[in-house]
């Protein structure tokens, strides 16, 4: 049972999801202030955040950690999923981001709505320990869904927060969850569904991709690989193909008139075809255009004109469209 005068106060890493929601009731009903905090990055967003603490009443605050995101992206000591996910080292980041937050801003310590054996990676007992351990900030993380399956931690020691009232939950099972929602009369909360891009195979091959042929990336590059069809004409030259009239929007939105290379047909609906970075080469440029017009919903045995917009030019060509079969062998992801 908490002691003293002064209200405890937690600061939890919120996803918006069901379990997020769950463990600020949970402390919540011991009296203790909880605060949220959600992490952006161009591989995830806060929009669940956004949404849940409307609906709750959790003051949230969101904060994009691009910066401090990527060096340990592109080498996490832990190693990656499935795919291109770093999903301890991303765990401990955001713990000890939080923990700095914690700090500054007088919380006693942190939350987060994992569950003990709920996904196998990130969430085993050996995993936990490793968050914590490397968070920066051990002893102060407190998961209330499972805290009776987890060590003591500081906060319960110093009586702030009744280890009575935290809960046992284990195991993939959502049944449990689902009953406490009930309970608590929370009903409006998003499907248990991956909100992280990195998981996604087709996303993680991209990345690879770009970390293997560029030593100098930006933001942009990375909300690139969101869109159309990617294909690697050279170490040096990527091809990204609208496949949808959004795709195009969208490519046509991130296109830098300064550096990059676009080619679209003339008079006739078809995808925007961008080469980020720019080619001189005529070769490729006839290549980027000759793949323009083979996704284009036209005859394949027909010439056919497509404009070619590089920093210098612009220009009209005339190219012959291909199978696209041809394309298979450039295709990235």
């Amino acid at each position: 049972m908490k002691t003293g005068l002064r209200k405890a106060r937690g600061l939890g890493l919120c996803s918006g999801g069901l379990d997020s929601i769950l463990a600020g009731r949970v402390l919540q009903e011991q009296g203790i202030e909880v605060e949220w905090v959600s992490f952006e990055t161009p591989f995830f967003s806060s929009d669940k955040a956004r949404k849940a603490s409307q609906l709750y009443g959790i003051n949230l605050t969101v904060k994009d950690i691009t910066p401090e995101y990527l060096p340990m992206l592109k080498d996490p000591p832990a190693g990656y999923g499935k795919y291109m996910n770093p999903c301890m080292d991303c765990h401990s980041l955001m713990f000890r981001l939080a923990g700095h937050m914690m700090i500054e801003n007088n919380f006693d310590f942190l939350f987060s709505g994992e569950v003990l054996g709920q996904r196998p990676m990130s969430q085993t007992r050996q995993s936990l320990r490793y968050v914590e351990k490397h968070s920066g900030f051990d002893g102060y993380i407190i998961r209330p869904l499972s805290a009776k399956h987890l060590p003591i931690s500081i906060p319960e020691k110093q009586g702030l927060v009744d280890r009575e009232q935290l809960l046992d939950l284990d195991g993939r099972s959502r049944k449990p969850q689902i009953r406490l929602a009930r309970n608590y009369g929370i009903t409006v909360y998003p499907a248990p569904a991956g909100g992280c891009l990195l998981t996604d195979k087709v996303f993680g091959q991209r990345l690879k991709d770009l970390f293997d042929h560029q030593d100098d990336y930006d933001e942009r590059d990375f909300h690139l690989l969101k869109f159309g069809r990617h294909l690697r004409l050279s170490p040096s030259i990527k091809l990204i193909a609208g496949r949808t009239e959004e795709e195009n929007n969208q490519l046509a939105k991130l296109y830098d008139s300064k550096k990059d290379m676009l080619c679209n047909l003339v008079k006739i609906p078809g995808p925007v075809v961008m080469v980020p970075g720019g080619c001189s080469s005529e070769e490729k440029q006839l290549l980027a255009a000759t793949i323009c017009a083979s996704y284009g919903k036209i005859p394949k045995t027909l010439p056919v004109d497509v404009w070619i917009k590089t920093v210098k030019e612009r220009k009209k060509v005339q190219v012959i469209p291909l199978p696209v079969s041809a394309f298979q062998k450039w295709m990235v992801g």
